[in-house]
């Protein structure tokens, strides 16, 4: 196992600036108190004998262009990444999420392992479990699978177990979304980078070979450009520089069969609805503040890693990156919905997201000049970064303890100041967002926003449903819904 940084992770590690730390935050809320003795054992057994990158620490390189290394940390105790606080009175929503907007704006400590967990008592009746790790360790499902190897399917388990028993395989299904599709792209195009030497080989055998891989280099410089000179988003009341201040707020449970429903009434996908919910949120929040409304680009993470292996002991960085126009200059529920639907179709077939990973991983070995440029025009382009992960389908327990939700919040590079992210868990599904608070000062009023969204999506659908169905037209077929507008739907458009 190598401990040399690979270009991407060098590239994270590297994007961290006061502004936006490069931390990935999670939290799992229990209605009981925990046995956090036993959380400790647990993370030794299953996090700490598993994964080296929990007691290394990072090593820059007194060399020009040479990548940082992981190295023991020679002082290692568990008590300096797991912290036992209480949350402040009154201990409620609010009180923990004043909580972790302070913990996101603390700079993890480049002398230790990057990662801190806290241990927080007094959340009502039970407790909460926040959990900071620096995005050079891994990427958001390689980290997904870390944390939930801390789970169990039953409260009676044991400390130590196979890796096949923990729930960590939930991920492998589910919420169909942004991490999901990025599998598909890289089995379908390949990756031409990690496979440049063994194909040299195989061109000189084959001339055909040779001329395909030329093709996808032409295509992929073709890509790379259209990257590059991408428009940026225009200034809003959500994009401008981000200070220091975070502010972090989330839905209440969303069940997921109602957006299923939705889904269905209108031969559409469960990420289409919920992004398209998003797009309409953020619509009525800047027309409320009579700020300019137009489409939005979120930068959203695609997998790059087989979701049927276990993650690697080095865990890393595999994933690239694709822009999401939202269609928030768009009106009407049904037809964001509709536009929503068209582009995450297009996404799809974009190679974007292998490109982007190519990009970062050869940005992480130049100076560091040259990577905070390739840092800004990517973050210049987007005002939101947009993750989504599949939790598990069944309830999970932490040291016995049922987890009750669990949230999380990628971080936000450059020049972007908003963190929107999709989680599902138990048949319910969390928004969860993270803005600079210089921005937005209260992101409530867009989680308010959204949820109206989604009811209103909902009753437009039950509305569908029930109406009788349409007489074929003449040729034998009915209109295509695309015609139809919103009003038929059930009312008045938001």
């Amino acid at each position: 196992m190598s401990n040399r940084f690979t270009g991407a992770d060098a590239a994270w590690l590297h994007m961290d600036r006061a502004t936006n730390l490069m931390v990935i935050t999670s939290v799992s809320l229990f209605d009981r108190p925990v046995d956090w003795e036993r959380v400790k054992q647990i993370h030794q057994a299953r996090v700490l004998d598993r994964y080296p990158r929990f007691h290394q620490r990072v090593v820059e390189s007194r060399l020009p262009l040479r990548s940082p290394k992981w190295e023991e940390d020679p002082d290692f105790a568990l008590e300096h990444h797991l912290h036992h606080i209480a949350l402040p009175p009154p201990g409620d929503e609010r009180a923990l999420q004043e909580l972790l907007g302070d913990l996101m704006t603390m700079p993890l400590d480049h002398s230790r392992p990057l990662w801190q967990t806290y241990m927080v008592d007094g959340f009502g009746e039970g407790a909460a479990m926040i959990s900071r790790i620096h995005h050079c360790i891994g990427d958001g499902v390689s980290l997904a699978r870390v944390m939930l190897s801390l789970t169990d399917s039953a409260p009676d388990a044991g400390i130590e177990r196979s890796e096949s028993e923990h729930p960590a395989r939930a991920l492998d299904g589910g919420l169909p979304g942004v991490a999901a599709f990025g599998v598909r792209v890289l089995s379908g195009a390949g990756s031409v980078a990690s496979a440049a030497v063994r194909q040299g080989f195989e061109v000189v055998a084959s001339p055909s070979h040779g001329a395909r891989l030329a093709g996808a280099v032409v295509r992929d410089g073709g890509t790379a450009l259209r990257l590059v000179m991408k428009p940026a988003d225009a200034h809003t009341a959500l994009k401008g520089d981000p200070g220091l201040s975070r502010r972090v707020a989330w839905t209440r449970p969303i069940p997921l069969p109602d957006v299923q429903q939705v889904a269905h009434a209108n031969d559409a996908t469960v990420n289409d609805v919920l992004l398209a919910a998003v797009s309409g949120a953020l619509r009525h929040y800047l027309q409320e503040r009579g700020s300019r409304v137009g489409e939005i680009q979120a930068m959203v993470p695609v997998n790059l890693r087989p979701l049927d292996q276990p993650v690697p002991r080095e865990l890393g960085n595999k994933f690239g990156l694709v822009f999401l126009p939202l269609p928030v200059g768009v009106s009407g529920s049904y037809r964001r919905l509709i536009e929503v639907h068209k582009r995450m179709d297009e996404i799809k077939d974009s190679r974007e997201g292998v490109v982007s990973y190519r990009v970062l991983g050869l940005a992480g070995h130049t100076p560091e000049p040259v990577e905070r440029r390739v840092v800004d025009i990517f973050s210049g382009k987007g005002t939101a970064v947009m993750t989504n992960v599949v939790g598990p389908k069944e309830p999970v327990y932490m040291a016995g303890t049922r987890i009750k939700r669990s949230m999380f919040w990628a971080p936000t590079s450059g020049h972007i100041g908003m963190s929107i992210s999709i989680f599902s868990y138990c048949g319910e599904i969390t928004i969860g967002l993270m803005v600079d608070a210089g921005l937005v000062s209260e992101p409530s009023a867009i989680i308010d926003q959204l949820e109206r969204e989604l009811e209103f999506m909902r009753g437009l659908s039950v509305a569908r449903v029930r109406r009788p169905r349409r007489p074929r037209s003449p040729s034998g077929s009915r209109r295509s819904r695309d015609a139809h507008p919103p009003s038929e739907l059930g009312g008045k458009t938001r």
